[in-house]
């Protein structure tokens, strides 16, 4: 695992994310660990992400139900599972479509 001080990290920005992308950062300040930068796809495999998301009651139900409703679909033969490019492709699609829509 790489160390930088918050100085190389500020001044050297671009090779700071370069290596986080690599392996995980340790951002020291007078010596001492203050921070760690990992990527997004590292990000993506913890439970980072769900710890600052704010969750609407019944959020969980729903994302149960929502993802046992295409696995029976999937299993069912009547729809099929895409390759990750392309369902965050099409997901990235949907999105951008109604925040058109909301602004119009």
């Amino acid at each position: 695992m790489k160390t930088m001080t918050a100085r190389d990290a500020k001044n050297r920005f671009g090779e700071f994310l370069d290596t986080a992308r690599r392996e995980p950062v340790i951002v020291t300040k007078n010596d001492r660990p203050v921070g760690i930068m990992i990527s997004i796809e590292d990000a993506a495999d913890t439970l980072i992400i769900e710890m600052f998301m704010e969750k609407e009651p019944g959020y969980e139900e729903w994302l149960v139900s929502k993802v046992g409703s295409t696995l029976a679909r999937v299993n069912a033969g009547s729809t099929r599972m895409l390759p990750h490019a392309e369902a965050v492709a099409s997901l990235k699609a949907r999105i951008e479509a109604k925040l058109a829509h909301k602004r119009q």
